[in-house]
């Protein structure tokens, strides 16, 4: 096993399913890209984005990381996929002959870690959980294939990998693997674009602003994600109507794209929500959205540290959301305002808290910026991955 003040480089394999456009791309393209050049050479296996996803392949050519796209690696259970997939796997392994085989997402870091186990000598292998899909995602047969999977990988991963504290102590519930097989490496993020956002609006976030039919004086709601249940929107259009019923000149844009945009269109229209609410698809501007808008809104049943809300709060926007997953680490007394999952009602009044109120808002927002600066800063992260690396290869046994 190398170590890491060998002159050969550390050789690092990274795989994820799929770089659809979110956090976890953005996490693996820095990783990727940014791990010291002199100590660690870094491959990234990834699969195509599912239909109606955007790709963020393009985010790890532009940070440097070397990407190889594999064509059978994807999301969904296929067994025929899935067998294939992992061939494939082996066969770069054979090739790259990596030290350290980290993947990120379910099903990479089953095929993967697998994969790696038939090694010789056999790597070390870490898994970070963005999240996990143990719960709200399938029904009960797939999700509980997913738990026997994740329970027996638990016990052959030399290290598991939490976004929060929170993540990991749900994994531990499910009995994924004891706290101590368990470490907290909090996302990071490139942030200065956010950061740099002001109050005052350019003209290219006015014309965002009048997409959903907001004057100088309103005040708009932005969420960003895939259009999947998991991120229930449809709590978040029923809880705007409340939210209006009582601040009307609150508004919203909705960014992102997924199967469900046409039920959720369809439903905001039934609503009455009529051009209070814009559906803008897949953007990149997003620091451009996220000083266009004034309020950050995540109606999720499940999340693990939800990047967009940390986008926003260093843009310095204040912060509505469910208190699910790691949520809480970013959205504090201080930062936000947090309710129960699917409480459309509560998540409603939230809102129109916040949008009635512009010196709080604003107080909330300034907080929320000094709040995320530092703690998801994307060169902590690879620091802080580094220093896992190092301590890992250095306790090896040869």
């Amino acid at each position: 096993m190398t170590d890491p003040a060998s002159p050969r480089p550390v050789r690092v394999l990274r795989i994820i399913a799929r770089m659809n456009l979110g956090g976890p791309a953005h996490h693996v393209s820095i990783l990727g890209g940014r791990l010291p050049a002199d100590r660690y050479t870094s491959l990234l296996l990834t699969g195509r984005p599912q239909a109606g996803e955007e790709s963020g392949e393009d985010l790890a050519e532009a940070r440097g990381a070397s990407l190889q796209v594999l064509h059978h690696l994807g999301p969904e259970l296929s067994p025929v996929k899935d067998a294939r997939a992992f061939i494939e796997i082996r066969r770069v392994m054979r090739r790259f002959r990596p030290d350290v085989v980290h993947t990120h997402t379910a099903k990479a870091g089953a095929l993967g870690r697998l994969a790696a186990l038939t090694m010789r000598p056999r790597p070390i292998i870490v898994h970070t959980f963005h999240g996990h899909v143990l719960r709200g995602y399938f029904g009960r047969a797939v999700t509980g294939v997913y738990r026997v999977i994740e329970r027996v990988l638990g016990t052959r991963s030399d290290r598991l990998i939490g976004v929060s504290q929170a993540t990991v102590d749900e994994l531990v519930a499910l009995g994924v693997a004891p706290a101590e097989r368990f470490e907290v490496i909090e996302l990071g993020l490139d942030l200065d674009e956010f950061l740099a956002v002001d109050g005052d609006h350019t003209d290219e976030q006015l014309a965002l602003r009048k997409r959903c039919g907001a004057g100088p004086t309103d005040v708009v709601g932005l969420f960003v994600g895939r259009l999947v249940p998991i991120k229930r929107v449809d709590v978040l259009l029923e809880a705007l109507v409340v939210a209006r019923a009582q601040e009307p000149r609150l508004r919203a844009l909705i960014v992102g794209d997924g199967p469900l945009r046409g039920e959720l269109e369809a439903q905001a229209r039934a609503l009455g929500l009529g051009d209070a609410v814009a559906f803008l698809g897949y953007r990149r501007d997003l620091a451009t959205l996220a000083g266009a808008a004034d309020i950050a809104m995540l109606s999720s049943d499940n999340e693990g540290t939800p990047v967009a809300l940390i986008e926003s709060a260093a843009a310095g926007r204040a912060l509505v959301s469910t208190d699910v997953g790691g949520v809480a680490s970013i959205v504090t007394a201080e930062t936000g305002l947090l309710v129960a999952a699917g409480d459309a009602r509560g998540l409603g009044n939230a809102l129109a808290l916040l949008a009635s109120d512009d010196a709080r808002r604003s107080e909330i927002g300034r907080a929320a910026r000094r709040h995320v600066r530092a703690r998801w800063d994307a060169d902590r992260l690879v620091a802080d991955v580094d220093d896992l690396y190092r301590r890992l290869l250095r306790d090896r046994t040869p």
